[in-house]
Order: C-alpha cells, then sequence, then structure tokens
C-alpha cells in the first residue's frame, strides 16, 4: 500500500474536495425537487423525506463507502474494476458484477452532466431578469456548456483542475451558510435526525415506500468516493467527507425548514417545478441568486468532469482486464492518472446531448436517474463481501453486512422501477448496451481460447536455428518479433511457428517472442528476459499492472536497449558490409490476426456472440494500435478462426461406369 493513502494533508483534502464531490455535492439542487414532486407539503413529507436523506447519507455512503469499501484497496487504487482484480482469482462468476457495476457506472456517466448542469442553469428562472426564459432557450445553454467542457477533454484537466477545489470550498461553504440561516425556520426540523420519522414516511404516508426513489438522488455519488480512492488517498477521503457531509446535512435542513415555512400545505405539481420552483434557489436572497447560479453551475461542471474522468479510467482498466475492445488512448499531460479516449469522449458527449434533447428539463430527467447506479452499488456489495471472505472476515460479519445492504438496495432499486416508464428504461438501455458489449467480448474470449493451440518450444528450437543460419533462403527481417498470447515461456502457438516455417519461411537473425501479462496490481511495469538460445531466440515477458497502457514499442525499445548496454545482445546486421560498418538491424513486428472461418458449427446462442465480437472487432483499435505498435515496421497476419470444425458432412462418392469396372 502506498504510503499517501493514509497521510493526511492541507493539499489532500482540497483535492479530495475537488476530485471526489461533486456528484454527491450537488445532490442538494434536485434532490427536494424529486420528493415535493406532485405532492403537498406536510411535516410528515418534509421531515421524513429529511430523515430518509439523513440515514441514506449515514448508512450507504459514510458506514458502506467510507468506513467499509475504501478498505478494499488495490495498492492504494479503488474502484470496481480494482476490487474485481482483488477477488476475481475466488471465483469466475464475480466478472458478472463486475461487468454489470461497469456499465451502471458508464450510464451513469452520461446522465450526471445533463441532470446537474440543468439544474443549475434552471435557477435562472428565480432571477427577475431572467424569469422569462424559456425552457428551450435553458436546452441551448446546457448544450452549449457540455459542448465546451467535452471539447476541452484533449487539453487533460491538469491546469484547470487545480481549480476545483477552491471552487468546491466556496461551493459547500454556501451550502452551509444559507442552510445555517433557515434552521431557525422551523426548529422541528432537527426531527428529522430520528430515524422513527423515516420508517414512518415509508409506511404510512401514501405511496411513501416509492419515496425511496427520489430520497437515493442524495447518494448517486457515492461509488465515486472509492472509484477516486488512488487520486486523494484514504484518510484525506474519510476527513473531507466530515466537513461534506455535513455542509450537505445543514442545507437539506435549511431547506426543509423553509419549505414548512413557506409552503407548508401548497401542492408543489409539476409545472410549478417546471415553472422554476426550487428550494435550493429558495432559501438564498434574491440579490445573491446570480452568484449562487454560477457557483452551482461550476460545481455542476466539476461534478460532470469527474463523471467523465472516471468514465476514462474505467474503460482503460477494462480495455487492459480484456472486458472492452481496444481504443485509442492518449495522454495530454504527465499527471498520473491523466488520459483521454477519443471513442468514449464522444460515446458520452452524444449520450448527454441525446438525454438533454430528450427530457428537456432536469426534473423528467430525475426520472432516468438513479436506476442504473442501484446496480453498481449491488455489485460492488456482491464483490465487497467476497473480499471479506478473502481477508478471512469472520461468517458471521460477511452475513450481517449482505442482510443489511442487500435489503437497502435492494429496496432501493424496487422503488427506483417506478421510474422504468417515466424514462428509467433509457437508462436501463444504455447500462444494457454497456454490458451486452463487455460481455460479447468477454465470452468471445473464452470461445477462443478453445482453438489457440500451443506447442512446446523445444521441439521447434532446432529448426528455428536452422533456418536462422540457412542463407540459402531470404532474409525476411534483422529482428522478426511475435506478440505471443503463452503464458507458459516453454509454450508458443501453433500458427506462430507455422508462420515461421512453413511456406515461404521467415528467416532472422534473432527471433523475438514478446508477451504482455496483465496483473492485478495496478501501476507495476516491469519486464522478464530469457534467453532461449543466447543471440538467436529470446523472450520478454512484460508484466503490467491494470492501468498501465501497453505502449509496447517503447517498452521493446528500452528492453533492447538494456540489454544491449548489459551487452546481452548483439543487435548490429549481420550481413557483412553492414556488420562492418556497425549498422543495427531492422526490427519487424508480426501481429497475427484471426477472422472467424466458414468452416464452423457452434451453437447458436455462440454463434451470436463471435458474430457480434468481430463485429465490435471491426468498429474497435486493431491489434498492433492497441499494443502501441508503430505501423512501419508491423506486418498483420490474417488466418482463420476455427472454434468448432464441422465434424459431420453429408457428401456422397457418385462412381463412373468406368470406375465400377475398374474395381471389379
Amino acid at each position: 500500500m502506498s504510503k499517501h493513502v493514509n497521510k493526511v494533508t492541507a493539499a489532500g483534502l482540497l483535492v479530495a474536495l475537488g476530485i471526489i464531490y461533486g456528484d454527491i455535492g450537488t445532490s442538494p439542487l434536485y434532490v427536494f425537487n424529486a420528493i415535493l414532486n406532485s405532492k403537498a407539503v406536510s411535516e410528515l413529507l418534509i421531515i421524513g423525506g429529511l430523515s430518509c436523506i439523513i440515514w441514506t447519507l449515514t448508512l450507504q455512503t459514510t458506514f458502506k463507502y467510507v468506513i467499509l469499501t475504501l478498505k478494499a484497496d488495490n495498492k492504494g487504487e479503488g474502484g470496481i474494476f480494482s476490487l474485481y482484480t482483488l477477488v476475481r482469482r475466488q471465483k469466475r462468476w464475480l466478472v458478472i458484477p463486475a461487468m454489470l457495476g461497469g456499465a451502471a457506472l458508464l450510464a451513469d456517466g452520461m446522465i450526471t452532466p445533463p441532470i446537474s448542469v440543468t439544474s443549475a442553469i434552471e435557477g435562472l428562472k428565480q432571477i427577475d431578469a431572467f424569469k422569462h426564459i424559456q425552457q428551450f432557450q435553458i436546452v441551448f445553454i446546457v448544450l452549449g456548456i457540455l459542448a465546451l467542457l467535452f471539447f476541452l477533454q484533449q487539453f487533460g484537466t491538469a491546469s484547470i483542475g487545480k481549480l476545483f477545489g477552491p471552487i468546491m470550498v466556496v461551493w459547500f461553504s454556501m451550502l452551509a451558510v444559507f442552510g445555517i440561516v433557515h434552521l431557525t425556520d422551523d426548529w422541528q426540523i432537527f426531527k428529522a435526525f430520528n430515524p422513527y420519522y423515516a420508517i414512518k414516511l415509508l409506511t404510512v404516508y401514501p405511496k411513501g415506500f416509492w419515496i425511496l426513489g427520489a430520497v437515493f438522488l442524495c447518494t448517486t455519488g457515492a461509488e465515486a468516493l472509492y472509484s477516486d480512492l488512488g487520486h486523494c488517498g484514504r484518510a484525506n477521503i474519510r476527513y473531507s467527507w466530515i466537513l461534506v457531509k455535513t455542509c450537505l446535512i445543514l442545507n437539506y435542513l435549511g431547506q426543509g425548514a423553509w419549505l414548512l415555512s413557506h409552503h407548508k400545505g401548497e401542492v408543489i405539481s409539476d409545472e410549478i417545478i417546471k415553472a422554476g420552483f426550487n428550494p435550493f434557489f429558495g432559501v438564498m436572497p434574491e440579490e445573491f441568486r446570480l452568484i449562487g447560479l454560477v457557483i452551482a453551475t461550476l460545481a455542476a461542471i466539476i461534478a460532470s468532469q469527474a463523471l467523465i474522468s472516471g468514465s476514462f479510467t474505467l474503460i482503460s482498466e477494462a480495455i487492459r482486464l480484456n472486458l472492452w475492445p481496444r481504443m485509442k488512448i492518449n495522454y495530454p499531460s504527465e499527471a498520473k492518472g491523466q488520459l483521454f479516449i477519443p471513442g468514449i469522449n464522444s460515446l458520452l458527449f452524444i449520450g448527454c446531448c441525446a438525454i438533454v434533447l430528450y427530457f428537456k428539463s432536469s426534473s423528467a430527467m430525475e426520472a432516468a436517474y438513479g436506476l442504473a447506479i442501484t446496480l453498481c452499488m449491488l455489485a460492488t456489495s456482491i464483490l465487497f463481501a467476497n473480499f471479506l471472505v478473502s481477508r478471512r472476515t469472520a461468517p458471521i460479519l460477511i452475513y450481517v453486512y449482505l442482510t443489511i445492504y442487500f435489503t437497502l438496495e435492494i429496496s432501493f432499486l424496487i422503488a427506483n422501477l417506478d421510474k422504468f416508464p417515466h424514462g428509467g428504461f433509457i437508462a436501463l438501455l444504455v447500462g444494457g448496451a454497456l454490458f451486452s458489449v463487455m460481455y460479447v467480448w468477454f465470452r468471445s474470449r473464452k470461445i477462443k481460447n478453445r482453438y489457440v493451440e500451443f506447442v512446446r518450444m523445444e521441439e521447434y528450437i532446432p529448426k528455428l536455428e536452422e533456418l536462422s543460419n540457412d542463407i540459402t533462403v531470404p532474409k525476411y527481417a534483422t529482428h522478426l518479433v511475435y506478440m505471443t498470447s503463452a503464458n507458459n515461456p516453454k509454450e508458443i502457438e501453433h500458427k506462430i511457428i507455422y508462420s515461421i516455417l512453413s511456406g515461404k519461411p521467415k528467416r532472422a537473425d534473432i527471433f523475438w517472442f514478446v508477451h504482455v501479462d496483465t496483473l492485478d496490481e495496478p501501476y507495476t511495469c516491469e519486464y522478464i528476459v530469457d534467453h532461449i538460445i543466447p543471440n538467436d531466440i529470446i523472450r520478454v515477458e512484460f508484466r503490467l499492472g491494470f492501468r498501465v497502457a501497453p505502449r509496447i514499442n517503447l517498452m521493446f525499445k528500452k528492453v533492447v536497449e538494456d540489454l544491449v548496454k548489459n551487452k546481452e545482445v548483439n543487435v548490429t546486421s549481420r550481413y557483412e558490409s553492414q556488420q562492418r560498418n556497425n549498422v543495427v538491424g531492422d526490427f519487424q513486428f508480426v501481429v497475427m490476426e484471426k477472422f472467424l472461418s466458414q468452416d464452423n458449427e457452434l451453437p447458436f446462442f455462440e454463434r451470436i456472440i463471435m458474430k457480434l465480437y468481430f463485429w465490435i472487432k471491426e468498429i474497435s483499435l486493431s491489434e498492433e494500435k492497441g499494443f502501441g505498435l508503430e505501423q512501419s515496421n508491423v506486418s498483420v497476419e490474417k488466418y482463420p478462426l476455427i472454434v468448432a470444425p464441422v465434424s459431420k458432412m453429408s457428401l456422397k462418392r457418385i462412381y463412373t461406369a468406368e470406375d465400377e469396372e475398374a474395381m471389379l
């Protein structure tokens, strides 16, 4: 574990405020509107709703994530895929909740920016100068902000990211101040700390249980606490959460007291909400609302940025774990964790714009928000329970954990299902599509593994040596480098041997076999060299963490430089003229690319999986680009993938009269 994980610093606390709490920190913008929608303001609704919020933040966010789940760090890194790498060797089926959780987080990344930014911009309706603004104008403003936000992703956030912390300090200070100012509006608001009123709301209030779907919005950003563990450290997250939770609860209490004092008995219809009603802006003095709007918009942008950056990290991890197709990854700066995936950026931008155009208002977006993330939280609970098993935790404690959080999260899931016909189906469709991509990519790899045939290297070493020294065969390259998937250093794919020795042989001075092994540790970057035949056959194994990009071209150059420096290999060309002038020989990489053969007899389901796999593969990054290889020195060889060769074929020979006579 890294030292920074347990070290609390002022800078670390500031970074935590800027990176982690954007999503959960902007929830006061829309939670109360979601609770109040089409209901009359009453003591039971407000105090009971506040009690649900307080205890959700306590049980779900504080206990589950801040206290418990943050303990499951992988060398200082967190997130659902980091957690999966800690437990994946226990049970194979754990990949399913990992993929479900990852897909749900990505779906959340499409919904959070629209609802956060729209909720903030809708505050214009509470400012006299803009009170006549139309919803379509707000939609255009939101789309403009999102377009600028996604456009800036390609340049990285290292410079502007330094402003996130101070802005969020101002944001949370504003939440606390305006919450405190209105506490005196109705002192009975403090009853909300008693869980009795939460239980009473859920059991006595008409259709009270379904209010949980709105209450859940206050904790949707809890998963980000865990995902950003590596950026901030466990201790910084825990200490900063004390401040954040205090500010959030104070603001919620202030909104509740203001509602009881100013709107008791009123029915807050959907039309009133769409007209601009929002307790968040209601607690502000009228002359401050424009400033409050600006601060809220900045906080919403920061919340969106955190989700976008988190999505990039999530996809890069999924690629390294073979749960997602290879995609182009750029590194805008040298800052740790700074990466940009153009394909995902475009996907998120299109998704966000589509959601804004479809729902138009934040109140309508609330219907789609929260449903997907409940699945992510359930997935985290399953994986964390298995983590506890791996740490030999007492079984009774594991059962208590599962009982509490399965009950809580399944309740939230059922309550959120009420949103399904009102827009929740969109979140599930998006999450389902993303999960399907992950499942197809994962399942197809398992199917392909049936076909891969490995042979013992030792059987072919003499033949490779003989070929290397056979001057009658034209030299293919001085250094011939093959990418191999063989985990065992004593084995090699039969297709590679066939490529070298069969047909037109590929003679080279030195044969290199390069293998990439993805480790469960996040940032490991090391290699092992096996001189099978010194200066003739060399195997290089890269051991890379699941957060390290496989930039094989650069890494291989570094390995060769080290070997030359240590006089372990001679890379000078063996042509006499070039050898006299000490000219370095050429390096040629060969990548074996598969295509689906027609000569397959697969079950229907597997046939669909493989067809989808190759369709996705066509539109994703090629093998050589995925490994970070330069195209100038890379050749791609395609060969048919026969995973289930046809075993029975109805083919009948017809004998001619001459054949029959000959047989007689």
